[in-house]
């Protein structure tokens, strides 16, 4: 399981870090993604980082904004994220996929409890 944490209550243009602890399964063999769901919308695919190819890929609301990173010594996962705006705020998750690059929850494995990212001034 992913479990996520570090977000919280940031001003627009402001930055937070996620992090995401894994537990339970071999961590440095597994693709990992990123998830949000913005209130009253449907969970969104954000970010995915292959190890098949050591790429990340980024939904296009999120490019050049987000940087996602991990330390397979410590089974964590980041998200870095920076100019953050209202459109942002979500709960935020993290995942491992079954499918490389789907963009549907349903085909991700090791989903934990998200956390809450509130941009607002």
């Amino acid at each position: 399981q992913l479990q996520a944490s570090g977000g919280g209550l940031v001003q627009p243009g402001g930055s937070l870090r996620l992090s995401c602890v894994a537990s339970g399964f071999t961590f440095e063999d597994h693709s990992l993604a990123y998830f949000r769901q913005a209130p009253g919308k449907e969970r969104e695919w954000v970010s995915c980082y292959s190890t098949f190819d050591g790429l990340t890929i980024y939904t296009d609301s999120v490019k050049g904004r987000f940087i996602f990173s991990r330390d397979n010594a410590e089974n964590t996962m980041y998200l870095q994220m920076t100019s953050l705006g209202p459109e942002d705020t979500a709960v935020y998750y993290c995942a491992t996929p079954l499918i490389v690059g789907s963009s549907s929850w349903a085909e991700y494995d090791n989903r934990g409890q998200g956390t809450q990212v509130t941009v607002s001034s």
